[in-house]
C-alpha cells in the first residue's frame, strides 16, 4: 500500500450473534463516510482449528478437538495487542473491531503523544513511517528524517527515515492512514520502501487504516464493554518536549495525561490497566493516583530487567535487575514479562515454568504475558518470543501448548496476542 485510499461506505452483513452472548453497539465517528455504529458478535474464524489440527497428538489435543463446537464467548484472558496486527494494520479501527470479534476482553492503545501534546494509539513515537502512509502525504517534509533523494529520483536514506507522531500535530495524524507495519530499508524508491509486508502477514485488510486518538479508543472500548489496556510508550524525544508555544511537557505530565483522559470518560479504575516498561511511571500512578495504580502493569523483558554487566537468563537470578519479591515490596500487583521469560525447555522438548516465573509466582505478584501470533510459522522455532524454546517449539500447533504451559502451569492471568482467537479458543475450551 503506497498511498491514502477511502472509501465511501462500510457495509457488511452483521455476523451471527453467539448464543447467551450481548451484541454490542458502539458509536465512532468515521471520517469517510456517514456509518456510524456497527453491530459485534463473537467468531473464531478458522484459524485456532488450524492450529488444533497442527498439534502433536496427545491429550491436549483430543481436549481442544473436543470443543471444536462450542460457542464463541468474550473472554478477559484473551488481550488484544494493538488490535490485531497478524492481518489488520496496528492500532486501527478494522483492527480492533476484528479483535473485538474474536472475544478479547481487553483491547490496548499503546500512547504517543503528538506536536501540540494530544494522546494518539501508536506502538511507537516514531514508527509513523512504516505504519502509515506518511510518507506518501506532504506530511513526509515534516518528519524528523524525511525521505532524501538524488538527482535520478533515487531515494537514497530509506534506512534513516524517521517519523515521529511529534512531528505532526493531532488533526494531521488524523489525517494519515494505517498500514501493515513494515518498511524496506534498502529500497531505493517510496514504493520498495512502503510495500514491505511481511509473506505471512497480509495486506488484504488494509485498505481503510482509520488512526485513532486515545480519547477515540477510550470511547470505542467503553461502548464495546471491553475494558482497556494503554501502554505509555517511551518518548523518542528529550523529555520535557516543548510545544510551539513554548509551554514544556514533562514526563509526569504525560503520565498524568494518561490517567486524566480515563477519569474525564468516566471509566473505572477497575477496568483500566496501565502499562509501562518505565519503573518509575508504575511507581508514580502507585504513588499519585492509587486506585489506577492497583492495576497498573509493569511490562518486563531483557531490556529493563537485566543486572548491571549480565545477559538476562530467565533461570538465574543473579541476573535480574529486581528480584520478583522487590518488585512486590514496591507495591507492584501485576507484572508483564515477555513469553519467553516465563517458560523454560528440559532439553528434551517439554516445556516448563522458568525460575523467573515461579519466583513471581512465589512473591504473590500476578503476571500476564506478552504476545503470541508476532512470529511466522513455528517450525523454525518462532524467534524471539520463543528464546531458549526451539528444541520444543517445532510446528504451528506448539502454539496451544505453549498457551497450555503458560496458564496452567506458569499462571499467567491474561495473554496478549495479535490474533485474539487463538487465546480465545483455548480459554474458552478452558472455562477461562
Amino acid at each position: 500500500m503506497t498511498g491514502c485510499q477511502t472509501e465511501s461506505n462500510r457495509i457488511s452483513s452483521p455476523p451471527i450473534k453467539a448464543k447467551d452472548e450481548p451484541t454490542h453497539i458502539y458509536q465512532l465517528k468515521d471520517n469517510r463516510s456517514d456509518k456510524t455504529s456497527t453491530q459485534v458478535s463473537y467468531s473464531y474464524g478458522t484459524r485456532p482449528f488450524y492450529l488444533v489440527n497442527d498439534m502433536d497428538e496427545g491429550p491436549l489435543k483430543k481436549e481442544l478437538q473436543s470443543c471444536l463446537g462450542q460457542t464463541p464467548q468474550k473472554t478477559d484472558f484473551s488481550i488484544s495487542h494493538r488490535g490485531a496486527p497478524l492481518q489488520y494494520p496496528e492500532h486501527t479501527y478494522d483492527g480492533y473491531l476484528a479483535a473485538a470479534h474474536m472475544g478479547a476482553g481487553v483491547l490496548e492503545c499503546d500512547v504517543a503523544f503528538t506536536k501540540d501534546h494530544q494522546l494518539v494509539c501508536r506502538h511507537a513515537q516514531n514508527d509513523l513511517h512504516s505504519t502509515t502512509n506518511i510518507l506518501a502525504t506532504p506530511l513526509a517534509n515534516q518528519c524528523t528524517q524525511p525521505p532524501k533523494f538524488d538527482a535520478k529520483g533515487n531515494l537514497t536514506n530509506a534506512s534513516q527515515i524517521e517519523c515521529r507522531t511529534s512531528d505532526i500535530s493531532l488533526a494531521e495524524f488524523k489525517s494519515l492512514q494505517g498500514k501493515m507495519d513494515a518498511a524496506n530499508k534498502e529500497a531505493t524508491n517510496l514504493t520498495d520502501y512502503m510495500n514491505a509486508t511481511p509473506a505471512w502477514r497480509t495486506d488484504l485488510y488494509s485498505q481503510n487504516g482509520q488512526l485513532l486518538s486515545l480519547e477515540e479508543h477510550i470511547a470505542l472500548t467503553k461502548s464495546l464493554g471491553l475494558k482497556h489496556t494503554p501502554e505509555l510508550k517511551a518518548p523518542s524525544v528529550a523529555m520535557p518536549h516543548i510545544d510551539a508555544n513554548g509551554n514544556p511537557y514533562t514526563q509526569a505530565d504525560y503520565r498524568q495525561q494518561l490517567i486524566h483522559a480515563y477519569q474525564n470518560a468516566g471509566i473505572s479504575a477497575k477496568e483500566v490497566f496501565p502499562q509501562s516498561f518505565n519503573l518509575s511511571d508504575i511507581r508514580a500512578w502507585i504513588e499519585e493516583t492509587p486506585d489506577f495504580g492497583e492495576n497498573a502493569v509493569y511490562l518486563i523483558d531483557d531490556s529493563n530487567e537485566t543486572a548491571t554487566n549480565k545477559t538476562f537468563d530467565k533461570d538465574d537470578p543473579t541476573t535480574w535487575k529486581h528480584s520478583p519479591q522487590q518488585l512486590k515490596a514496591m507495591g507492584i500487583n501485576i507484572i508483564a514479562p515477555a513469553t519467553w521469560l516465563l517458560v523454560s525447555s528440559d532439553g528434551h522438548g517439554n516445556m516448563l515454568p522458568s525460575n523467573y516465573a515461579k519466583q513471581a509466582q512465589a512473591a504473590g505478584l500476578e503476571m500476564i504475558t506478552w504476545s503470541l501470533e508476532r512470529s511466522g510459522p513455528l517450525a523454525k522455532g518462532g524467534g524471539w518470543y520463543y528464546t531458549g524454546l526451539e528444541d520444543a517449539i517445532n510446528n504451528d500447533g506448539d502454539m496451544f501448548n505453549f498457551i497450555d504451559v503458560l496458564a496452567q502451569q506458569v499462571g499467567v492471568k491474561a495473554i496478549f496476542s495479535d490474533w485474539p482467537a487463538t487465546v480465545t479458543y483455548y480459554a474458552n475450551c478452558k472455562g477461562l
